[in-house]
């Protein structure tokens, strides 16, 4: 009985002595220096990852803290942590709460990066988070028009993401960069040609190509799957692959119902495409959960839900008086947003003066299309369409008037 007791206890020590070991966080350091691909790691993260996709960022950040304690001195956790804050600013960039904690994130994978890329015999993997983090940061500083410290961040992401490029046998994490790249770098000349000075400098770019990688890295990555699709749905629908982005929006907000990116592009695709009961559906959903205060959704996601909403009742109910209700909640979205240079708001309000000359408003409606003309691009269609409405109008009453002198 002794003797079975004492091999007990050996054994019950030596379980607890191999369990400490392998919860050591600088043994896990010192076994690992390939986290990127190994599937363990990839195991531990999958779930905080899902939860940040779907903005629940306090499930996500315990379990990003409890990898940084596992893995101290290795860049994977500062990076996670850093794109949860990067993630929180997605709905609307024009938000500046979570830039202090996004740049100090990036800036410690960038410490620990470089440490990793100096003491390290694989060079790829710190060269991944080196090219991410700065990336991210470039981002950041662009959308802050902080244009001399995007410019640097932006040259040292190229430099990390060259070391990347071509080994996608590695991990096919690294495809995600060679897809960005490709992309871009032929897409920003032919939309921005003063930049084009700057650009040729570096290799030329091949869109087509860049695509395929991106949708390469969207069906085989770990860590850049979900960025990837990010990208992949802003390009399909700048290429005009309206079908592809709703199909990718589609299964994203399957994936992550409480995305408020993916839900957005969701109803704005299924809009575009036709498919108006579905964008009915995706729209009163998105206005629901910003009345319910809902983590992300705010005023971009709502200007684009309401005017989805009084497009269909306009046009396809006919029902005038719920189409400029939702037309006004559009306008005033795009109030709280700063975003009365856009597009949603110069639609919404072409609609009204469209509704108010119906209705025979016809001051109301000519306020409505100066208003147009005072804040579109005078290249854009709602310009050219309020001046010529304006045109008819006035046209018009010279008309009436004509008629009752008779």
């Amino acid at each position: 009985m002794t003797k079975r007791w004492l091999l007990t206890v050996w054994l019950v020590g030596l379980a607890c002595v191999a369990q400490a070991q392998l919860y050591d966080p600088s043994a896990f350091d010192k076994k690992y220096d390939g986290l990127l691909k190994h599937p363990g790691v990839q195991i531990e993260s999958a779930e905080a990852i899902n939860q940040m996709y779907n903005y629940k960022f306090y499930e996500a950040d315990k379990d990003f803290r409890w990898l940084r304690l596992r893995y101290p001195k290795h860049p994977m956790p500062y990076f996670l942590l850093g794109l949860a804050e990067w993630w929180k600013i997605v709905p609307d960039v024009d938000v500046t709460d979570y830039d202090d904690k996004c740049l100090m994130y990036m800036d410690s994978t960038i410490t620990l990066a470089e440490k990793l890329y100096d003491n390290s015999e694989n060079k790829l993997e710190p060269s991944f988070f080196l090219a991410a983090a700065y990336a991210f940061k470039g981002r950041l500083y662009a959308e802050r028009k902080k244009w001399t410290k995007a410019t640097f961040a932006g040259k040292n992401a190229l430099k990390y993401f060259e070391k990347c490029k071509g080994n996608a046998e590695f991990s096919p994490e690294l495809l995600f960069g060679d897809g960005m790249y490709n992309y871009y770098a032929q897409w920003i000349p032919e939309n921005y040609p003063l930049l084009k000075p700057i650009l040729m400098f570096f290799p030329k770019g091949n869109k087509q190509q860049g695509i395929k990688e991106l949708e390469k890295t969207a069906n085989s990555a770990f860590y850049t799957r979900v960025e990837a699709r990010y990208f992949l749905l802003q390009i399909y629908s700048m290429e005009n692959q309206y079908d592809k982005a709703y199909e990718m929006a589609k299964y994203m907000t399957e994936q992550y119902p409480d995305n408020p990116f993916f839900e957005r592009y969701y109803a704005r695709s299924a809009f575009v495409i036709g498919k108006i009961a579905e964008a009915e559906r995706l729209s009163k959903d998105i206005l629901d959960k910003i009345s319910r205060s809902q983590s992300g959704y705010e005023g971009v996601s709502g200007r684009t839900a309401a005017y989805i909403i009084g497009y269909i009742n306009q046009h396809f109910y006919k029902n005038n008086a719920l189409a400029k209700e939702y037309y006004q909640k559009s306008i005033d979205f795009a109030k709280q947003t700063n975003a009365t240079n856009a597009g949603y708001y110069w639609s919404s309000v072409l609609a009204l003066g469209k509704i108010a000359t119906q209705e025979k408003e016809y001051d109301q409606a000519q306020a409505y299309f100066k208003e147009v003309m005072d804040k579109a691009e005078r290249k854009s269609s709602q310009y050219k369409e309020a001046k010529k409405s304006l045109d008819e109008g006035r046209k018009s009453r010279r008309e009436e008037r004509r008629k009752r002198r008779e």
